[in-house]
Parts: structure tokens; C-alpha cells; sequence
């Protein structure tokens, strides 16, 4: 099981990224929310991990800390979510705005995270209502080792077709990669876009602009 890695950040083509530890370099998967916290490139970079072994595939997610890791492992037990619905899940709200949804049973604003029909919505709500019943208490043991306290970590969580090689393109690619329709994407990007705006800053802002 690889469950950190520390090392140089080579690339970042957003949900991916590829980080290099020991000379050996890694490509990882990440919610968009993790790569909002991620060092410029060259940079070194320590991601929390969850490793999938498939028959056609080893698949590695990462995670800007412990927290969101948690929660991903969480949503992956409920029936119907795999990994890439958690991602999506995780790349259009932070671990808190999740948690808020659940225990305010928002179904209005999880059923806008594409992939996420009412069933499933409704899903989400009654089986992780339970399993957040102390999230509270788990996010400040598990943010302890990292000297992280839970209020920061809130505020930062908070700011998570044809291939075009430019910022905009990249942020259009990474919007259909977590499953959105290329119209949604094209429409999205194009509302918040300005010259100048990095990919991820695109990326997050057309997220918040479809919520």
C-alpha cells in the first residue's frame, strides 16, 4: 500500500499530476480541490495517497491531506460511488461543504456535481449521514499529525474531446474528465475566463460558477 508520497512536482495536467520521489516518478489522480493546495512545479510536494489495484489497472488518488482522503474512502463505500464519482464529488466542494450538504440534507446542491442523479443523491445523504456522525472529532485526529488545526484547513479547502494545449484548453479537458458535457465545460470556462487566469484558477472558477 503506498499511502504518502513526497517529492518534486514535475507536472500538472489537472485531474493529474506526476511527482517524482527517489527518481521514480509517480502519476496520480487528484480531486481539483488538492491541486488548488499544490506547490508551483519544481516544487516539492507531499500528497496523502489511496492506491486501487484492478485487473487492467493500479490506480493512484491523491490528496492534499488526510482529510480529504477520509472522506474519499467514505464515499467509495456507498453503493453506486467509485472513485471517479468521489473525485468529482471532492472537486466541486471541499470535505466541509460536503458534510454541511449531508447533515443539512442539501440534495439540490450535490445533485448539480455532475454524475449525480437524485437517486444517488439520495443515496449519499442517508448512508454517509451515519458514517459523519463524528466528523468533527476525525478531522481534528487526523489533521493532528500534520499540524494542520481544522479551521485552517477549512479556509483552504475552501477557495478544491480533443486535447488544446493552453490554459484554457486544459481547464476545458479537466472539466470533461470529472464529467462534464463538453457544452457545460466550453459554456463554464468561457464565463470566467480572462487572459492571464492559470488552469486551475479556470478550473475552479467555472466549478463554483455551475454550483
Amino acid at each position: 500500500m503506498i499511502g504518502r508520497l513526497r517529492g518534486i512536482l514535475v507536472e500538472k495536467n489537472s485531474p493529474e499530476i506526476l511527482i517524482e520521489c527517489g527518481g521514480v516518478g509517480y502519476e496520480v489522480t487528484m480531486p481539483m480541490t488538492s491541486i488548488y493546495a499544490l506547490p508551483e512545479l519544481e516544487q516539492q510536494a507531499i500528497i496523502y495517497t489511496h492506491f486501487v489495484v484492478r485487473e487492467d489497472a493500479q490506480l493512484l488518488y491523491g490528496f492534499a491531506n488526510k482529510v480529504e482522503r477520509k472522506l474519499f474512502r467514505l464515499l467509495i463505500k456507498v453503493n453506486g460511488v467509485g472513485p471517479k464519482l468521489a473525485l468529482a464529488i471532492l472537486s466541486n466542494m471541499s470535505a466541509d461543504q460536503f458534510v454541511s450538504c449531508v447533515r443539512h440534507d442539501d440534495i439540490t446542491a450535490i445533485v448539480k456535481i455532475p454524475g449525480v442523479g437524485k437517486k444517488t443523491a439520495e443515496r449519499l445523504l442517508i448512508e454517509m449521514r451515519d458514517r459523519l456522525k463524528d466528523w468533527q472529532a476525525q478531522q481534528i485526529h487526523l489533521v493532528s499529525d500534520d499540524g494542520v488545526m481544522p479551521e485552517q484547513l477549512s479556509a483552504e479547502l475552501s477557495m478544491d474531446s480533443t486535447f488544446i494545449s493552453d490554459n484554457k484548453g486544459d481547464a476545458i479537458n479537466a472539466l470533461l474528465s470529472l464529467g462534464y458535457k463538453q457544452v457545460q465545460a466550453d459554456k463554464a470556462v468561457k464565463s470566467v475566463y480572462n487572459r492571464g487566469m492559470s488552469s486551475e484558477d479556470i478550473i475552479r472558477d467555472a466549478l463554483k460558477s455551475m454550483l
